[in-house]
């Protein structure tokens, strides 16, 4: 007795088909599960036997061998259980062969024969669809995530028993379709902030370092904080997901596929409709950062794909974490290469970092320093040349003065700055005048502008004296190539701000001071 029923693996970020073939003969009873499977698969066997008899079905007595195609692939993760599972149903001829024709089935088995969550989801339906699998089979915690791919019928179930009654028609097959639409525009622009999340009108002064976020909000750019401890940069970065753009809906159907395949929650919604903001400490290792690990899974630099990464104390980081930022912040994705092949995961990132200027933390404070100048210098070359030239926007972060943070003699309190939902405003229409001149194939922000296409929305609109400024700037600063077209990227983006086609002066000058200064 043999069959095939259609499962579903995840390789990267893609999902992959996969033939889950059953083959019954006679011989000693026993369950082999070839096609290079990992210690999860392997021990499918157990839950399945368990699964199938707590169903109040008959587990097969003879020799199963069960044969997972591609056998190239590695088969990793608890989802091949409810594959398996079927397989041998219809191999015992407990359930007819055609109620797993253009079928995929995905889940984890309990014991009892409960289907659990599993990863990936969003990847599987999706390949599925792609192969022309016309319907798929999923935990009903599962079903939203799988009813956001167009084109392929979910059916939800909440065990295995409940599968096996639509199989043999005690339960129309009509009530477990799951009736849901993909998500519009609308609702991710309505996604409500998380508690983290402060607003502007929150902090006090510092109105140069606002100005700086909101330009790194409108055109994607890599921004470092520099100041003595409780200047407030963790708090100025925390305000950086209230200003940003919505995700479209393709951007949120990308996130969301990110956050399934590494196994980030998402409670109380089936699709992810906030840019990520991701904020791992500095202990973090090199894998967990920007992918990898034995099991190749995404790392924080991908967890904030189409968002925010943060990186607080950056000197305290890894050297090797750090280098191994230049790629990603370069070329937006990361490669990683192994013996058995290489995966290549997305990282379209705004960098926020935040550092002191020393290890005490008041160098160049009105706080006297007790580092010692060597202490001094090792620790702000921690961070390598290379970093910081793939950095757009370096900026100074005081200390408060206690006037501002305090009530007057009066009793009186100063005016609440400006709050987050005004400066959301000025980015989203900056983010948009971006999208109609690049164009919907073109660059997301200006902050991933390719060199060739600097020339053409940068170079091309400066004016005169613009133009003397960029170059007088270049030589005093010692700006490298690199550097010199951030410096035209800042520029388009203030005046995509400022709601202007041309890049004037005040632009330049704006972007010139955000630079950092060669000591």
């Amino acid at each position: 007795m043999h069959t095939r029923v259609h499962g579903g693996a995840v390789v990267g970020l893609d999902g992959a088909p996969i033939c889950v073939e059953v083959d019954i003969s006679s011989g000693m009873p026993k369950t082999t599960i070839v096609g290079l499977p990992d210690a999860a698969v392997d021990e499918a066997r157990e839950r399945v036997r368990s699964a199938i008899r707590n169903a109040g079905a008959g587990f097969p007595t003879k020799r199963v061998t069960v044969n997972l195609a591609p056998a190239h692939l590695r088969k990793e993760g608890a989802g091949y259980d409810l594959p398996i599972a079927v397989g041998m149903l219809v191999a015992t001829g407990q359930i007819c062969e055609s109620a797993v024709e253009d079928t995929l089935f995905l889940g984890e088995l309990a014991l009892d024969g409960e289907l659990r969550h599993v990863r990936g989801v969003l990847s599987v339906a999706a390949a599925a669809r792609d192969a022309e699998v016309s319907r798929i089979v999923v935990p009903t915690v599962d079903a939203d995530e799988a009813a956001l791919i167009d084109g392929i019928e979910v059916v939800a179930v909440d065990s295995l028993r409940d599968w096996i009654a639509i199989a043999t028609e005690e339960r129309p097959l009509s009530d477990a379709i799951w009736r849901s639409t993909p998500a519009t525009a609308g609702e991710v622009d309505d996604a409500p902030l998380s508690a983290e999340t402060h607003d502007f009108q929150e902090v006090r002064g510092q109105e140069h370092v606002k100005r700086a976020l909101e330009v790194a909000a409108a055109g994607g750019h890599n921004l470092l904080m520099n100041g003595p401890p409780g200047a407030g940069k963790t708090l100025l970065a925390s305000c950086m997901p209230g200003i940003l753009p919505p995700l479209t809906t393709d951007e949120a159907l990308e996130v969301t596929r990110i956050a399934s395949v590494a196994g980030v929650g998402n409670e109380g919604s089936r699709l992810i409709r906030r840019r990520p903001f991701r904020s791992p400490h500095h202990t973090i290792s090199n894998a967990g950062l920007v992918g990898g690990g034995q099991r190749l899974r995404p790392g924080e630099i991908t967890l904030a794909h189409r968002g925010v990464l943060f990186l607080d104390e950056l000197p305290e980081f890894s050297v090797r974490a750090l280098e191994a930022l230049r790629q990603p912040l370069e070329d937006r994705k990361v490669t990683i290469s192994r013996a058995h092949g290489a995966i290549t995961y997305p990282a379209d990132i705004t960098l926020i970092a935040a550092m002191n200027p020393c290890p005490c933390g008041n160098f160049g404070s009105d706080q006297p320093c007790t580092c010692a100048d060597s202490a001094v210098y090792r620790y702000q070359r921690r961070i390598s040349g290379p970093v910081l030239d793939r950095i757009d926007l370096f900026v100074d972060v005081p200390r408060v003065a206690v006037q501002k943070l305090m009530r007057s003699a009066d009793g009186t309190e100063a005016p609440p700055g400006e709050p987050s939902e005004l400066v959301r405003e000025r980015v989203v229409a900056a983010r948009r005048r971006q999208h109609e001149r690049h164009g919907p194939d073109g660059p997301r922000s200006n902050a991933a502008l390719a060199a060739r296409n600097v020339r053409t929305y940068c170079m091309d609109r400066l004016d005169d004296t613009a133009e003397t400024l960029v170059r007088e700037a270049v030589d005093r600063l010692g700006l490298s190539a690199r550097g010199f077209h951030r410096v035209l990227k800042v520029s388009r983006t203030i005046a995509d701000l400022d709601g202007s086609d041309n890049i004037t002066v005040q632009h330049v000058a704006e972007a010139v001071q955000y630079r950092k200064r060669s000591t």
